[in-house]
C-alpha cells in the first residue's frame, strides 16, 4: 500500500520552500510570515520591497496622473482601478502606500450611492454588492477614515440572505446565496473588522461561515452533487470568482475553527498537490491584463502558497491525528 504523505511532511518540503522564497517579494514575504513565521520585523521588511520591485513597482507605475488605471473604476477587466486595487491588496502592498490610498478614495467618492452601497453602473439604480464589498474590502486595507465607509459594511449586514449567504442578484429575485458575492462580502466584513477593531459583525459572519460550511465549500445542500466544477480549479488573482481555495485561504486567515465539513474540500486540495510538492495554476479567468503572473498548468507559487499555508493551518486546528491527511 502506497504510504500517504502526512502534513508535516508537506510542510518541511525545503526545496518547496526555498522556490517560493525565489519568487516575487510579494511572494516572499507571505511565506515568511505565514509558513517560516520568521520575527516581524523581517516580515515587514521584506514586505517593503513590494512597491520597489517586481509586480507591484510594475502596478504601481501604471497608475495614471488622474490616480486612475486603464481610466477606469471597475472596468476593463482586469486593468481598471478596482481590479488593479484588488491585486495590490492581494500582494501585501503595505497600507500606508500613497497612491493606492488616494485611488480607494477616488472609488469610494466616485461611486457611493444613495442607498450606502457602491454603484459605477448606468443599467442600475441602486448599490451592487459585490462592488461595494470589493471597495469596502480596498477602503478598509488602506485605512480610509470616511464615514462612508461605515455605511458600506451596513449596507452589506442589511441585504445579507435568510440562508446566510449574500447574492448581488438578489434585487432581481434571487432567492440562494452566491458563493461569488458571499466570499467577497467576507473578505470585505473582514478587512473592516480589523480597519475599525470591532467584533459587532460576528453574528453577522457566523451565519455566513455556516451557508458555506452547509454546502461543505462546493457541494449542494440538497443533493450532494458538485454546483460547479469551476469551485475546483485553482485560480489566482480570483477576480470577483469563488473557487475552494479562495474560501479555505479565507478560513485560515480568519483563523477559524476546524469543521469536519471542511474535509471533502481539504482532500481535494491535497490531491492537486503535484509530484514536486507545488500545486498548478489550473484556470485564467478571460480579459485584459497588463501581464501574467504565471502559467496555466504549471506550478504556480501563488496556489503553493495559499495551499500550505492552509494546511499549516489545519495542522494547527484540526483536534486528532493532525499528521492525517
Amino acid at each position: 500500500m502506497e504510504n500517504k504523505p502526512n502534513l508535516t511532511a508537506i510542510l518541511s518540503n525545503q526545496k518547496v520552500i526555498d522556490w517560493l522564497l525565489s519568487g516575487d517579494p510579494a511572494i516572499h514575504w507571505q511565506v515568511r510570515r505565514d509558513l517560516l513565521e520568521s520575527p516581524s520585523a523581517v516580515v515587514e521588511s521584506e514586505r517593503q520591497k513590494i512597491a520597489g520591485a517586481g509586480w507591484g513597482k510594475q502596478l504601481l507605475a501604471l497608475q495614471d496622473d488622474k490616480g486612475l488605471w486603464a481610466n477606469g473604476l471597475y472596468t476593463p477587466k482586469w486593468t481598471s482601478t478596482t481590479y488593479t486595487m484588488l491585486l495590490l491588496w492581494r500582494l501585501g502592498l503595505p497600507q500606508d502606500n500613497p497612491q493606492c490610498r488616494n485611488a480607494a478614495k477616488i472609488l469610494l467618492e466616485k461611486g457611493f450611492n444613495y442607498d450606502g452601497g457602491i454603484n459605477y453602473f448606468r443599467s442600475i439604480d441602486y448599490g451592487e454588492q459585490c462592488v461595494t464589498g470589493m471597495i469596502l474590502t480596498l477602503c478598509s486595507y488602506f485605512q480610509i477614515d470616511d464615514p462612508r465607509v461605515d455605511r458600506l459594511a451596513e449596507f452589506l449586514k442589511a441585504r445579507q440572505m435568510p440562508d446566510g449567504g449574500w447574492n448581488c442578484q438578489s434585487p432581481r429575485g434571487a432567492t440562494h446565496g452566491s458563493f461569488h458575492t458571499t466570499i467577497i462580502v467576507l473578505e470585505s466584513l473582514f478587512e473592516y473588522g480589523k480597519f475599525r477593531e470591532t467584533t459587532e459583525l460576528l453574528k453577522f459572519q457566523q451565519q455566513a461561515w455556516e451557508f458555506l460550511l452547509q454546502h461543505r465549500l462546493f457541494r449542494s445542500h440538497r443533493t450532494g452533487a458538485i454546483i460547479k466544477e469551476q469551485f475546483l480549479r485553482l485560480s489566482f488573482p480570483p477576480r470577483w470568482h469563488y473557487d475552494i481555495l479562495r474560501a479555505l485561504d479565507y478560513w485560515q486567515q480568519s483563523r477559524l475553527p476546524y469543521d469536519p465539513r471542511l474535509d471533502d474540500a481539504l482532500e481535494i486540495l491535497i490531491k492537486k498537490r503535484l509530484k514536486d510538492g507545488t500545486w498548478p495554476l489550473q484556470q485564467r479567468y478571460s480579459g485584459r491584463t497588463y501581464f501574467e503572473m504565471e502559467t496555466v498548468g504549471q506550478p504556480s507559487r501563488w496556489n503553493t502558497l495559499r495551499a500550505l499555508r492552509v494546511l499549516k493551518w489545519l495542522q494547527k486546528v484540526k483536534p486528532r491525528g493532525r499528521d492525517e491527511v
